[in-house]
């Protein structure tokens, strides 16, 4: 078994740019850490290019290539403080943009990674599957890939300019999230809507605000000026489903 030691070997140096967002535009590839991730991610269906295992990994390899890395080698690829033994290079997969079969997310500005990867963890759950992402974080970057917990594997992502993607959504009742709206729990959906997430900070983008068909927010105690993107997300993206 060949054991790559060296951090200036052309594999390990491929592997590496993945943790950065021009790496994984130039390959078209991006990083999972960690056997059960790896695991999900295969399971999924989505196609993975090889995986890179440290020396002394005696876990699965799920009959794929592999390389096997020194110990300091193999931690210099990995974006986690304390490595797990296995990383896979996937594929990005490619989304043409298009109009909506149903229910839907529009993430406008979130820029964040874990806000969009704990988002990206429960539409997953909460079955908003087709995601529209303008001028947001790298969805496959490595933390927002973490957050997602598998999330990232299931969604279509959908990205484009604010313009494009409003233009698709043209005929679909959009639904404008907001702390000063309409209050969620009284708020009656419409059967087939797509939900607008604004940036952290600012909120929705101007050109979203005057698009939207509804708004809508969650009612909070007068000593909590808001809720965390993520957090809001969710519970707006589960109320709407009744």
């Amino acid at each position: 078994m060949i054991v790559i030691k060296s951090k200036q070997n052309p594999i390990v140096k491929e592997l590496a740019s993945l943790k950065e967002k021009k790496g994984r535009r130039e390959r078209g590839t991006f990083l999972v850490e960690g056997r059960k991730m790896v695991r999900e991610c295969i399971e999924s269906g989505l196609e993975v290019v090889r995986l890179a295992v440290s020396e002394g990994y005696e876990g699965e390899t799920f009959a794929l290539p592999f390389v096997t890395l020194g110990a300091d080698v193999f931690a210099a690829i990995c974006d986690e403080k304390t490595p797990q033994g296995i990383v896979a290079e996937v594929k990005i997969p490619e989304f043409p943009l298009v109009a909506p079969n149903g229910r839907c997310l529009f993430l406008d500005g979130v820029s964040d990674p874990a806000n969009v990867g704990a988002i990206l963890r429960t539409a997953a759950a909460a079955g908003y599957r087709e995601i529209y992402l303008a001028d947001c974080a790298d969805p496959y970057s490595p933390k927002c890939v973490r957050s997602s917990m598998s999330g990232v594997f299931y969604a279509k992502l959908m990205r484009g300019t604010r313009a494009e993607i409003l233009c698709k959504l043209e005929n679909i009742p959009k639904i404008a999230a907001d702390m000063n709206g309409e209050d969620i729990f009284t708020f009656q959906p419409p059967e087939t809507f797509c939900l607008c997430i604004g940036n952290e900070g600012n909120g929705l983008s101007e050109e979203t605000r005057a698009a939207a068909n509804f708004t809508v927010g969650i009612p909070m105690d007068g000593r909590v000026e808001s809720l965390n993107a993520a957090v809001s997300a969710s519970i707006l993206m589960y109320l709407l489903r009744k």
